[in-house]
């Protein structure tokens, strides 16, 4: 574990040691003996075809289908182990060395696919959250200031992603202002970008596909963190759970904490404060937890290939070197 990491797992470890002095641990128990437990276990079973959709749209990305579904499963469930002990999501970037290693494509448009893969990820989500902060009727000057963030990121993404000359703007501008450490990345990512663009636009209906699949895929994820609401007994209308959970989850998204866990805790306890109990918030963090913890657990018989991805591209690229 490399000194960033750990200073994240403190922070996470913090946080919830504060949460949890915050409120009775008796009332956490008592939330969880007195749930749904149907509900529960449907919600966390969700999980299944949320995963399974996901391995699909990743194989319609790949050139000619020629990673199979079984693989593609493989690789998205090694992938949330590595991003759960690996920083940076490099779970991801090891994913892409394995599917090019597995469908016979170049590593850039490995690297390109899983770039526009969790592009697509985040613009899904910004699009819900924007969509249900809209509906959302309790407005307060926060809220409108965080309904323009995601409104203006939302739309820079849909620039990046569209626009060819808006993304060769965006990368030149990043590239002179970032630190050195940081412009080499940025340069590798606004050659793959610029690949990604080329693969992809080419055929309009492909990207209509990955997109609107995209798109129900973050409903699914949306829908389970309600459908977790409802087996803790709780009462949140859907829509303002829509606008609502979008937010904990970029909280989570922050690169402050493991995995976002505390930052995606606090945050849930924050924005739910008018619907339930701390308590119940604590809970609700833990089975959203759980919504990484599972996959990745699913996933840890593939960790082993993953890695071996991993190591195999670090000495090809040791040996380039010499």
């Amino acid at each position: 574990m490399n000194f960033k990491r750990f200073i994240s797992l403190v922070i996470s470890v913090a946080i919830l040691l504060y949460i949890y002095t915050q409120i009775d641990f008796a009332n956490l128990l008592k939330v969880f003996q007195n749930c749904d437990r149907l509900m529960l276990l449907i919600s966390l079973a969700m999980v299944i075809p949320i995963t399974l959709i996901t391995s699909w749209r990743l194989q319609q990305l790949v050139p000619r289908r020629t990673l199979g579904f079984l693989e593609a499963n493989r690789l998205i469930l090694g992938a949330s182990v590595l991003n759960m002990i690996l920083p940076s999501k490099m779970g991801d970037l090891a994913k892409s060395y394995f599917m090019a290693e597995r469908s016979n494509i170049s590593g850039s448009l490995a690297l390109s696919i899983s770039i526009f893969e969790k592009a697509c990820d985040l613009l899904s989500l910004l699009l819900w959250c924007v969509f249900g902060l809209i509906l959302y009727p309790a407005k307060d000057s926060l809220f409108w200031i965080m309904t323009a963030g995601v409104a203006i990121g939302l739309i820079m993404g849909i620039l990046l992603l569209s626009s060819q000359q808006f993304a060769e703007l965006f990368f030149k501008l990043g590239i002179r202002i970032a630190p050195k450490s940081i412009k080499t990345k940025l340069q590798k990512m606004q050659a793959a970008w610029g690949e990604m663009h080329d693969y992809f636009w080419h055929n309009k209906q492909q990207l209509l596909l990955i997109t609107s699949t995209s798109i129900f895929i973050w409903f699914l994820h949306l829908l389970q963190i309600w459908l977790f609401i409802l087996a803790l007994k709780a009462v949140t209308p859907f829509i303002i759970s829509l606008a609502l959970s979008p937010l904990a989850i970029l909280a989570g998204l922050l690169p402050l904490t493991f995995a976002g866990i505390g930052t995606r805790d606090a945050a849930i306890i924050y924005f739910y404060q008018d619907y339930f109990s701390q308590a119940t918030g604590a809970a609700l963090g833990l089975l959203c937890t759980s919504r990484y913890f599972i996959p990745a657990l699913i996933g840890l018989p593939f960790l082993s290939q993953m890695l071996g991805a991993v190591n195999q591209k670090t000495k090809d690229n040791y040996t380039k070197s010499d």
